[in-house]
């Protein structure tokens, strides 16, 4: 009898990971939630979850939407998304159930995890920052204090509407606990408070209601228990937003951090490349804006890399090697590294930078800086080389195909011999059209140029309809050449910094709004 000795593929088994990724903020997600998020190979996530920790994950990552939006949008049921997640797992995949919130606190997260067990199948919780605590932190009210209370109750303000009655002990809670936060509570919001008064709450007790708490669009209005239904409508106030009912409330007006922060209600867009954005989204992030990536610029390598490559392999000809931009410099080491090469085969010629971010740049490749100029520009770079002299000397400019020709112009004028070689070309980013999206929102209030080329590629994209898309919004630049562009274009600058540097443009922009 022939026996068969082919092995099987075996399954492994799958594992389910339940995290809480905070209350909207994605820098509020746990050490441990991001850390197992980037090990993910199915994440399935909800509405509340910031759609920014998506980018953690592994980019091959399958990704399912199960949001439930206003109580009545579903994405996809419950009982769909329980047996999504077993099948997930049955498979052997590694399962992040991504949770706004914390998933234990009126997150269903407990009737996933029975569904679970019914199967056999592995998980592991990670808790969140849940929305409740976020909301009074980030509205500035302390939902405990010795002077005011030390008694604190989370309830819901939806209840499942099949049960028969309410499990709410309204006479026990209204004036047995200090500080009461409901989650859910918008549409409920008349009967929450009736329901305290009735119970022998003071009508005139401080109510703060907080919506979208912790991001950039977070919108917060107080009242009282007798006022704060109506302060609600006439304020707008839609789901998602918790409701803070309690003494406590009164130290808004002296601790309320997150909304008087600079920034705080400005929508800006920055027009920088996608690998360039996040500093200065984080920095103005950090002073309260709202940032909107919108990507003018892509960048490719060059069609060809044969000049830079000869370039390299008489290196030690060279007396300069200049660096104008960042992009620059990590597209040159990048080819460098593919070659087998690195800096030490870079000895010979002098390095300079075009200012102190490309020098800082240049320090993650083990290359210091010789020069920097004090203007940090193509013209203060070539002025700071020529009073260096340059006459005679050989000069490298690793650069985009589509430059200004000031720095080489005036190098050659001097004396120099400059070969200039392409390093990397700009071309439009696919998703172009969501720029103009955005500005036709019309909540835009400012953008952001940080270069000649995020400027002319912008107004590229807006074609013919610029001057009604543009209508009321303000333009920063970072230097005289990026402003000298827009207004050759028709654009008025509005903000310029006196250094040209992304930390100096952020101040920039928030004194113009300080003076406002």
């Amino acid at each position: 009898m022939n026996q068969d000795n082919s092995q099987q593929a075996v399954v492994r088994p799958g594992k389910v990971y339940l995290i809480g990724a905070g209350p909207g903020d994605p820098t509020l997600i746990t050490v441990k939630g991001l850390e197992l998020l980037k090990r993910a190979e199915v994440v399935v996530y909800d509405y509340l979850a910031s759609p920014k920790l998506l980018k953690f994950a592994p980019k091959e990552a399958e990704f399912v939407y199960v949001g439930k939006k206003g109580g009545v949008h579903h994405a996809h049921t419950q009982e769909e998304i329980n047996q999504m997640l077993v099948d997930h797992a049955r498979a052997g995949r590694t399962v992040v159930r991504l949770k706004g919130g914390d998933p234990f606190i009126f997150g269903r997260g407990g009737e996933e995890l029975e569904e679970l067990c019914k199967y056999g199948i592995a998980f592991e919780v990670v808790p969140g920052v849940t929305s409740a605590t976020a909301a009074a932190t980030y509205a500035g009210v302390p939902i405990t204090h010795r002077d005011y209370t030390s008694s604190l109750a989370f309830i819901t303000g939806h209840e499942d509407p099949t049960k028969q009655g309410s499990n709410v002990a309204w006479d026990k809670i209204a004036t047995g606990i200090g500080t009461l936060v409901f989650y859910m509570g918008i549409k409920n919001l008349p009967s929450i408070a009736e329901n305290l008064i009735k119970n022998g709450r003071d009508p005139q007790t401080p109510v703060a209601v907080v919506r979208w708490a912790s991001t950039p669009i977070q919108k917060s209005v107080e009242g009282t228990l007798a006022t704060i239904a109506e302060v609600v409508k006439e304020a707008g106030i839609t789901p998602p937003a918790l409701v803070v009912v309690g003494e406590v409330v009164k130290l808004r007006d002296k601790i309320n951090w997150f909304e008087k922060r600079p920034l705080f209600n400005k929508r800006i867009l920055v027009t920088r490349t996608r690998e360039q954005a996040s500093e200065l989204v984080r920095l103005l992030e950090d002073q309260g804006a709202d940032c909107v990536e919108g990507a003018t610029i892509a960048m490719e390598p060059p069609d060809s890399w044969d000049e830079l490559d000869a370039a390299l392999a008489r290196i030690s000809d060279y007396q300069w090697l200049v660096f104008s931009s960042i992009n620059a410099i990590r597209y040159f080491f990048g080819r460098l590294r593919e070659k087998g090469m690195d800096s030490r085969d870079l000895r010979g010629p002098k390095v300079a930078a075009v200012g102190i971010a490309t020098a800082e740049a240049l320090r993650e490749y083990g290359i210091r800086a010789d020069l920097i100029p004090e203007e940090f520009t193509g013209d203060g770079l070539a002025a700071s080389m020529v009073a260096q002299g340059v006459k005679g000397a050989k000069v490298l400019v690793p650069r985009a195909k589509k430059a200004r020709e000031i720095l080489p112009d005036t190098l050659r004028e001097h004396g120099a011999e400059v070969e200039v070689v392409t390093v990397y070309q700009n071309v439009r980013p696919k998703d172009y059209e969501m720029v103009r999206e955005e500005l036709a929102k019309g909540d835009i209030d400012m953008v952001t140029f940080t270069s000649s080329s995020t400027v002319t590629n912008f107004l590229d994209m807006l074609g013919t309809d610029r001057e009604k898309l543009l209508a009321g919004v303000k333009c920063a630049a970072i230097g005289p050449i990026t402003a000298k562009t827009a207004a050759k274009h028709g654009l008025k600058i509005d903000v310029q910094p006196p250094v040209y540097t992304i930390p100096s443009l952020v101040d920039a922009i928030v004194a113009f709004y300080a003076q406002q």
